[in-house]
This record gives structure tokens, C-alpha cells and sequence, in this order.
């Protein structure tokens, strides 16, 4: 990982991955691997195992050279999907840079609903633009695909 990479991961998320002992799909997340080319071209998972609340989020990124062709979208969708369906989410969360940033545009076309600026209790980040915007979708909450309804 890039000294730049590393700056933009939770210092406590990569504690919990290291410390872990067995794979864990809330801890580790999936490589997004291109079906043509077998290549990996980004990542997807979520910031931790769900809450007390059932809430989980989501975080994906893409290679720049496969941003705006719908992978982070169908990454964004598979993980509301996924954990929506494991029976213990209820709530799926996703945080944004910007409200109208590439990654907003994302969550929308996933049926998010914008709920407002956030503070994130782990990084504290909020206000500067790097996690302004929450996202909050409940399970099948007017959306007939069972994707989160809101953002």
C-alpha cells in the first residue's frame, strides 16, 4: 500500500486486519477483478462487521483507468445486496467526498438517499470535505430490487 493510500485507511481498520486470524467478508473485502482479463481493477467491503444497530458500511474504488464504465456502481450494489441479505444489516452506510463527487452519483443510481454532513467517530473527519455527506439506505424501504431506498 502507498504512503498516500495508507493515509486515506482508518488506522483502526488496519489494526483489525491485522490482528485477524480467519477470513472475515465484513473485515477483509473482495478484490473487483475484470471478467475479460481476470486483472483486479479495485476494491470493495466494509468499514466493520455490522453494529449494534444492524447498520454496516460500504467503501469501493476503482482503478482510474475503469472509473465511469459501471464497476463501482455493480461493487456498490453487491455489498448492499450482500449485506442486506446475510440477515444481520439492516442498515447499509456509505460516506462521500463530495455531494456531487463521482461517488454521490454512485450511491444514487443505488438508491441512497443523502442524509446530511457526518462525524466519523474513528478519524473524526467532517466538514472538510473527505466524508461530508452520509448515505442511509433501509432493506426493500420502496425499492422493489431490495437495495438500500435511501442514501
Amino acid at each position: 500500500m502507498s504512503p498516500e493510500d495508507r493515509a486515506e485507511v482508518s488506522p483502526a481498520w488496519l489494526e483489525r486486519v491485522r490482528a485477524a486470524t480467519s477470513p472475515d467478508p465484513w473485515l477483509h473485502g473482495y478484490a473487483l477483478v475484470h471478467r475479460g482479463t481476470g486483472g483486479v481493477i479495485g476494491s470493495a467491503g466494509f468499514k466493520a462487521p455490522p453494529d449494534s444497530a444492524k447498520a454496516v458500511e460500504i467503501a469501493y474504488g476503482v482503478s482510474p483507468e475503469h472509473e465511469n464504465l459501471g464497476y463501482a456502481t455493480e461493487a456498490a450494489q453487491a455489498l448492499a445486496a450482500w449485506a442486506l441479505g446475510s440477515g444481520e444489516v439492516e442498515t447499509v452506510l456509505a460516506h462521500t467526498r463530495s455531494e456531487s463527487g463521482a461517488s454521490a452519483r454512485v450511491l444514487a443510481k443505488c438508491g441512497f438517499r443523502r442524509i446530511g454532513p457526518v462525524m466519523d467517530p474513528e478519524d473524526g473527519r467532517s466538514g472538510d470535505g473527505r466524508n461530508e455527506p452520509g448515505h442511509r439506505g433501509r432493506k426493500n424501504a420502496g425499492n422493489p430490487r431490495g437495495f438500500p431506498a435511501s442514501w
